[in-house]
């Protein structure tokens, strides 16, 4: 099942049944088609926990070495936009894309075991990190780098686990150009071992979102542009990028 929380020409924010064939989604007893409506990101979270150099081809991308345990650090709630948003870009900075399935937490979990820990999950998305490498690299501040406003876009579905095999594909697009093509099962660490590392120091919340790590192809966005990113069984998470 995928499900969908938007806004409706009354502005009542509601969630309901996305049907990707007719691109209509049912919710407060009536069908919605998705250009009456504001697509919003399929939570509201506390935290975005996110996994850095999860595949081993954007570790070398990177020139950097692959981590003998997950490296996480945490977009918060500002960076967070939705399906047909606009990213702004920070100014006169060099800003890439970052293809990711994003996993929702369903339950408050802390201490997870690997062995249960995907009960904790509601569902999964699709996200973008979009990413300030001038600060992140050049100054290693990772707040401007990884936490301005709309720097991680989220949706436009939240799709049920059962949705989502184990090899899903991620791609993303801009301006109709593929720039990273991959599958989640190159990941170094899995999702029950990323949650289990990262509730081990910091609890997670109904609503909480982990980012698990982008693919090689990352490559820089320049204003205007215009971005698709689609995980195989979630949908495509499209968004546009302007510079601020």
């Amino acid at each position: 099942m995928h499900q969908m929380r938007f806004r409706d020409p009354a502005g009542a924010v509601r969630t309901g049944e996305y049907d990707e064939a007719t691109d209509t989604v049912a919710a407060a007893g009536r069908t919605y088609d998705t250009d009456e409506i504001d697509v919003l990101p399929p939570c509201e979270p506390t935290k975005v926990v996110c996994v850095g150099r999860n595949y081993v081809k954007h570790a070398d991308e990177r020139d950097e070495e692959v981590p003998d345990r997950p490296l996480l650090f945490l977009k918060p709630p500002n960076a967070v936009a939705g399906h047909g948003d606009t990213t702004p870009l920070p100014a006169d900075n060099y800003v890439e894309h970052e293809a990711e399935l994003a996993v929702v937490v369903g339950e408050q979990a802390r201490n997870l075991d690997e062995a249960d820990a995907l009960k904790a999950v509601a569902g999964y998305t699709v996200a973008n990190d979009v990413s300030n490498r001038t600060d992140q690299d050049e100054e290693q501040n990772w707040v401007r780098g990884k936490a301005f406003d709309g720097a991680c876009p989220l949706g436009p579905v939240l799709a049920t686990p059962e949705e989502v095999p184990d090899d899903a594909a991620v791609e993303l697009r801009v301006n109709g150009e593929t720039r990273q093509s991959s599958s989640i099962e190159h990941f170094v660490f899995d999702v029950p071992e990323l949650l289990a590392e990262i509730t081990e120091f910091v609890t997670l919340e109904p609503g909480d979102v982990v980012l698990t790590g982008t693919p090689e192809g990352v490559d820089e966005l320049t204003d205007g542009d215009s971005v698709a990113v689609e995980v195989e069984g979630v949908g495509t998470l499209e968004h546009t990028v302007e510079r601020a």
